[in-house]
């Protein structure tokens, strides 16, 4: 995971426990990705994460295209443009686009 998280999402790491969490940098705040059924407490059935860039086709080419299991590049409605790429366990990973905000 940690090697993952490094060089398809860039995260910097900031400490783990092996076997159980990696918690990485990203920017203001930090996001930590727990190793599935190292808790007593597991999901239903899958976890998301949400990451929102700035530039979706950036982040696309960063990620690799061949990795993107999912994209829907046009914005439908309300909905930001959105890519998904899996994590070694299989989970999703939801790139959006950030809206910009009006008067921006």
């Amino acid at each position: 995971m940690r090697r993952w998280s490094k060089s398809v999402l860039g995260f910097d790491l900031l400490d783990e426990e092996a076997g159980h969490y990696t918690r990485f940098d990203s920017g203001p705040a930090f996001v930590c990705l727990e190793r599935k059924g190292s808790e007593p407490y597991p999901s239903r059935d899958k976890a998301v994460i949400f990451l929102e860039v700035p530039d979706l086709t950036a982040a696309v080419a960063s990620v690799g295209r061949e990795k993107i299991v999912a994209m829907k590049a046009e914005g439908e409605g309300r909905r930001q443009p959105w890519a998904v790429v899996h994590d070694p366990e299989g989970y999703n990973v939801v790139i959006v686009e950030a809206q910009t905000r009006s008067g921006e």
